[in-house]
């Protein structure tokens, strides 16, 4: 009767240990939870971005404005410094950021209480989002949106725009914009295809917050973290993208450089911590 009582003891305690072992720990505590508030703040190299009206250079030395920006975050993801990762749930992990919409540039999530020091998230929308029944994308993923989700879906191609940047330079020549406004249109998507392997532009970004503030969340509290996003980069990396050789780019195996090129553009400038709920930073 002891060897079983001993057996039972002992196999409690191998798998205690196993459920401790494994790479990303238990979650934070679900019973309390914060507010994390990601602030997208849109620039060009070392300028604050002016929709439709500031003018800057790229670094093939090309005069261009930017008049119109959108992209998918989703698939929010933050994890502590001893390993311990919280994953957004799916149905709450969407937003469609647009530069011309003030308010969909803070995204508001709860999470469990902890003090963050890594933040992951998709630039674009999931492939197994993507494949969904239509009447299951909702929200800014309903392809018939209004001007959350309208002009970001290809029906063509049932595939969403992750990121959508239009504007003027005069490096465009007419045979590039035929309507006379020298106009470039960078439309990048692409999610691998249903049946057979296309374009795959869905890319991973990863920030350390540790660097410059970690998200120290607290229930009935705020963390807001704030990022830069350098539209620059979009001309500007492992690719150096000419307007005038590139004026529009859509589904074409060009869009893979540009889509490397934009994986980069995030960065992590502060942190406001133990803010009040629902306020704002610059």
């Amino acid at each position: 009767m002891k060897a079983y009582q001993y057996l039972i003891v002992f196999t409690l305690g191998v798998l205690s240990f196993t459920s401790c072992s494994k790479n990303e720990g238990p979650a934070p505590d679900q019973q309390l939870t914060g507010n994390l508030q990601l602030k997208f703040d849109h620039i060009v190299g070392d300028k604050k971005l002016q929709l439709g009206s500031g003018e800057y250079t790229n670094t093939a030395g090309e005069l261009f404005t930017v008049d119109l920006l959108k992209y998918y975050v989703s698939n929010v993801k933050i994890s502590t410094a001893d390993g311990r990762t919280y994953t957004v749930p799916q149905e709450e992990s969407y937003f469609l950021i647009d530069a011309s919409v003030t308010e969909s540039q803070f995204v508001n999530i709860e999470v469990p209480e902890g003090d963050y020091t890594q933040l992951t998230f998709l630039l674009g929308v999931d492939s197994l989002r993507s494949t969904m029944p239509v009447e299951d994308r909702t929200g800014v993923l309903d392809p018939a949106g209004d001007h959350n989700g309208g002009g970001m879906y290809w029906s063509w191609n049932s595939g969403y725009i992750f990121f959508k940047m239009e504007g003027q330079s005069p490096a465009v020549d007419l045979e590039g914009d035929p309507t006379g406004q020298h106009r470039y249109r960078y439309h990048i998507g692409g999610f691998g295809g249903y049946d057979a392997p296309t374009l795959n532009n869905i890319k991973t970004v990863s920030l350390d917050l540790s660097r410059a503030g970690t998200a120290n969340v607290r229930q009935e509290l705020s963390s807001n973290v704030h990022l830069f996003i350098d539209l620059a980069k979009v001309f500007n990396g492992s690719t150096t993208v000419s307007l005038a050789e590139n004026p529009t780019v859509m589904f074409g195996d060009y869009s893979a450089f540009i889509a490397n090129n934009y994986q980069a553009m995030f960065s992590h400038d502060h942190t406001h911590n133990f803010e009040p709920l629902n306020g704002t930073h610059e």
